[in-house]
């Protein structure tokens, strides 16, 4: 909103308003997403908070967990919505309205965001402990990430919706077999020339699967308080300056990585998303005033997810959420390990002490605090490797 109307001014008033070209900096609005964002935060968290509590939207505890939970009991949840109004105000403030990307992300986002606020409403205010159920949830997931995938198939290597059409058409055409442009094809991190291609299905399938394992990974790491904010801090910073890198012709030509037209606005999401979590970890930091829920942690994997697809950089994505994929291992792991020995020994035997893998953690006797900031730490340390690829080539 706010490029678009100095862009105006400017072409009025283009002596007298010069001071206004900073907007047209890319940098300086992702810098100035990110204050907006923690900002609103910071400003609208006690409200939230407050109204949360009096609709008694408070976090049910399982008694089966670690006992040390017990006491959170009743603690506010789907806070989620808090992050998703500073990323949607910020955003819709400081990005270029005309770029495709960021709208796509946004349309994932608050998709994945809609499906994890009625789980949570059935939940804790319809008392319905099943919430949304899992085929239903993961329907509504894959609709979104499949018109999603879809349309990122044609638009990452195009420069605008009407080259995405003729690259469709052509498609069809060609009976569905006409190869994608070598944009499409999947990165393999630390080499300078390995790339495989996918195909339009390979392409549809491996972004699907990114959006909707992304999406799930997140919500199963949501389990101490501040345990999965802070990585999506760190890993969709990372993944906004590849975003940067990769909208930019001569730095992606210097880094022998893809040009996607268009893909450097997504350094505003980016540093929105940044903002808006810093700003809920102030009030999810132990002990937490509030939980994010499925609200929160769906949508934003899920705009990690997309973003990483988009910078063709679900490979590095994996690296830099190692923390995201080691906990969504341990609960297939844990499930399958359990669910095979029961049928083979008619008893159900377990891998790990409790999964999620955080909960192993605690149950093997480090305190929440312990695990929470040892996972920030390797996904420091995971984001560090992750950014290395973009020289080490």
């Amino acid at each position: 909103m706010l490029f678009a109307l100095t862009q105006w001014l400017l072409a009025l008033y283009p002596e007298e308003l010069s001071f206004l070209r900073v907007f047209q900096y890319l940098t300086f609005r992702a810098v100035m997403a990110a204050m907006t964002a923690l900002l609103i935060g910071i400003a609208f968290g006690p409200w939230v908070i407050r109204r949360l509590a009096e609709l008694k939207i408070g976090q049910p505890i399982r008694d089966y967990g670690v006992a040390e939970h017990l006491a959170k009991s009743g603690t506010p949840t789907m806070g989620g919505v808090l992050i998703l109004i500073g990323i949607g105000v910020s955003t819709l403030l400081w990005f270029d309205w005309s770029n495709r990307f960021v709208w796509i992300v946004m349309l994932v986002t608050f998709g994945f965001g809609a499906i994890g606020w009625v789980d949570d409403w059935r939940k804790v205010v319809d008392k319905n402990p099943e919430g949304m159920r899992s085929r239903e949830k993961y329907f509504w997931q894959s609709v979104i990430g499949l018109v999603a995938a879809f349309y990122l198939a044609f638009a990452v290597s195009e420069s605008s919706n009407q080259r995405v059409w003729e690259l469709f058409v052509r498609w069809v055409q060609s009976g569905f077999a006409a190869p994608l442009p070598a944009t499409t094809d999947l990165l393999v991190p630390f080499f300078k020339a390995v790339s495989y291609p996918l195909g339009v299905w390979g392409f549809i399938i491996l972004t699907y699967l990114v959006i909707v394992g992304a999406s799930n990974a997140v919500n199963l790491t949501d389990g101490l308080d501040g345990l999965a904010i802070m990585p999506v801090v760190m890993v969709g910073s990372a993944l906004g300056i590849f975003a940067y890198v990769q909208g930019n012709a001569v730095f992606s030509r210097y880094l022998l990585l893809p040009y996607i037209p268009g893909a450097g606005e997504l350094l505003i999401f980016c540093a929105a998303m940044a903002g808006a979590g810093l700003a809920f970890l102030w009030f999810n930091a132990h002990p937490a005033q509030v939980f994010m829920g499925d609200v929160g942690a769906l949508a934003l994997g899920g705009a990690l997810g997309v973003i990483a697809v988009i910078t063709r950089q679900e490979i590095v994505l994996a690296i830099m959420g190692g923390v995201f994929v080691a906990e969504a291992l341990s609960v297939m792991a844990q499930v399958t390990w359990f669910k095979y020995t029961k049928r083979r020994y008619g008893e159900g035997r377990r891998i790990l002490k409790m999964a999620p893998l955080h909960h192993h953690f605690e149950k093997s006797g480090w305190k929440e605090t312990q695990v929470v900031v040892r996972f920030w730490i390797v996904t420091m340390l995971l984001c560090l490797i992750g950014l290395a690829s973009l020289k080490l080539r």
